[in-house]
């Protein structure tokens, strides 16, 4: 392997270790989406959720899984990111996480019928899969400097296309391999895909440029913020520490809380369902807000000790985690996609007798979801070259806010279709499953308007050395998506709460979806309104 400064990409030329990459990206992506996607169906008919306590239906406790998988995923990247910029660099963490990533898919492939390797194998593949998600996409651009620059772009829209490949063929046929096959096989060959892609990956580590890692950074997002909460201003007090020791100490009672409801000791208002993992998250979420609040009002004390630069960016940072807190709620909708409307498809009817139905390929409910992946392919062409022009024409800014703002309303809309749906369904008639393909269209619309602006709107508001922090927050919005989902679960469980829904004539399930999209129009209003006055930063780098 050679080093940034010994080993300049060829003039002009396109770096002969791309295709390792890409390869890696496109069998890893078909890896991961092919046991994501089948992992609720599976769950839901298997032997694993034979311990839920009476009162606790199936397809409940495997959307609790899964979500529960979800949060791991979106929260490793916060270990692999440090590691890598800390002490092993992007090559070596890549590989030593991919190759837990590779046991994480034995496990499930080897331990259907058994439930702690089974759940040990999910944490193994969060884990894994976590750890390399901040790193590869990174890695890639490490491989040009100026002389080539002008190829990265079109590596880039590889790695975006090859993600939306991956995820579009394993939406296909991994549900056929669980129908067909069983879990062992339908489990395996992801895990098949993710031991090539680690291989591949491997293939090309004596041409990789390896940039070494960073170590400490005496002026990061957290050494400004400890040096603002700390300092002392004459004649001031510190209320900015007050509010983020509260924080700490609100976190640390969350844990205790969740301690006691092990031993049945916890107070009669705390929820039974509240596990690990909802406690540990909302601590996490806690620390988040109440840090940022307090570094944010005392944040000028860190001038003097660390660069205007520095401290500029953190206010930029702080920020950002407002408009990104107002996104978690698209991403409790989005995600559902694999969950709750899988399971809302298995009421429906596969209309397999209409001629115009590709029965020889559709088979199953979960198969819907490669419909995502396909609307992606479309629509970022469709909005580039016909929607954004064309509202230019008319007047509109299309500005990054608003398109994420927008998104986020879209994605209500689709959970409101789903409703409908759902009301349908519970009438009694049998509906096709075509018809959700209009929520389908509507959330990957939504999908594009939010999850590929919010990557451009980020890169633009961190300055160089805080778009690492601000990448880390924005897989940590998947995270607590995830967690709303499971507090809505854990509180649909409530004797009162069902009373309550009950009453609305509506069942839980069309209840829940129209609570979701009633979620997302209240967090697009908030986003709309902090968009208006969110004071917009361009830290593109100079040429």
């Amino acid at each position: 392997m050679t080093t940034a400064a010994t080993a300049p990409a060829a003039a002009g030329r396109m770096p002969r270790q791309i295709p390792y990459i890409i390869g890696n990206e496109a069998c890893e992506r078909f890896s991961f989406y092919g046991m994501r996607n089948i992992l609720v169906p599976f769950l839901i008919s298997s032997v694993l959720l034979q311990y839920i306590p009476a009162g606790v239906d199936r397809e409940s406790a495997a959307k609790d899984v899964f979500h529960t998988f979800v949060i791991g995923v979106y929260f490793f990247p916060l270990l692999g990111g440090w590691l890598s910029d800390r002490f092993f660099g992007k090559y070596n963490t890549v590989l030593w996480f991919s190759l837990i990533y590779c046991a994480g898919h034995a496990c499930l492939a080897l331990f259907e019928d058994s439930r702690a390797g089974f759940f040990t194998g999910l944490f193994l593949i969060a884990f894994g899969s976590g750890g390399i998600k901040p790193l590869v996409v990174s890695f890639c651009g490490d491989q040009f400097d100026q002389s080539n620059k002008d190829k990265a772009k079109i590596v880039f829209d590889a790695f975006y296309w090859i993600i939306n490949f991956g995820s579009f063929f394993a939406s296909l046929f991994a549900p056929l391999l669980l129908r067909h096959y069983g879990p062992s096989v339908a489990f395996g060959v992801p895990g098949v895909l993710m031991f090539i892609a680690t291989f591949v990956f491997w293939l090309g580590r004596r041409q990789y440029v390896n940039v070494p890692p960073s170590g400490a950074d005496p002026d990061s997002f957290l050494a400004v913020s400890r040096t603002a909460l700390l300092a002392r201003a004459p004649g001031q007090g510190r209320p900015g520490l007050v509010i983020a020791v509260l924080g700490v100490a609100i976190a640390v009672g969350l844990l205790v809380l969740w301690a006691l409801s092990l031993r049945g000791m916890a107070p009669g208002w705390w929820p039974d369902d509240f596990g690990f993992v909802i406690s540990a998250c909302l601590a996490l979420g806690v620390l988040i807000a109440f840090g940022g609040i307090g570094t944010s009002m005392q944040l000028e004390r860190a001038r003097g000790r660390h660069p205007d630069a520095a401290v500029d960016s953190v206010r930029g940072v702080l920020r950002v985690l407002i408009v990104f807190a107002l996104v978690t709620p698209f991403w409790s909708l989005f995600d559902q996609k694999a969950s709750t409307w899988i399971i809302q498809g298995r009421e429906m009817v596969v209309p397999h007798d209409s001629w115009w139905w590709p029965s020889w390929l559709v088979m199953e409910p979960a198969q819907m979801q490669a419909l995502n992946p396909l609307l992606v392919m479309l629509l970022i062409p469709f909005n580039n070259i016909v929607l954004y022009p064309a509202l230019r024409r008319m007047g509109f800014q299309v500005t990054a806010l608003r398109r994420m703002g927008w998104g986020i309303a879209f994605s209500g809309v689709a959970w409101v279709a789903a409703g409908v749906i759902q009301l349908w369904i519970d009438g009694g008639d049998d509906v096709s499953l075509a018809w959700q393909t209009l929520p389908y269209t509507l959330l990957t619309f939504g999908e594009v308007l939010v999850s590929a602006t919010a990557l451009e709107f980020a890169y633009s508001q961190a300055t160089q050395s805080m778009k690492g922090v601000i990448m880390a927050f924005w897989y940590l919005t998947s995270t607590f998506g995830s967690l709303w989902v499971l507090i809505t679960n854990a509180a649909v469980r409530n004797d009162a709460v069902t009373a309550s829904i009950a009453g609305t004539g509506y069942s839980e399930n069309a209840f829940l979806m129209f609570f979701f999209a009633a979620f997302a129009f209240v967090a697009a209003l908030a986003f709309a309104l902090y968009a208006r006055r969110y004071p917009m930063q361009d830290n593109y780098r100079v040429a």
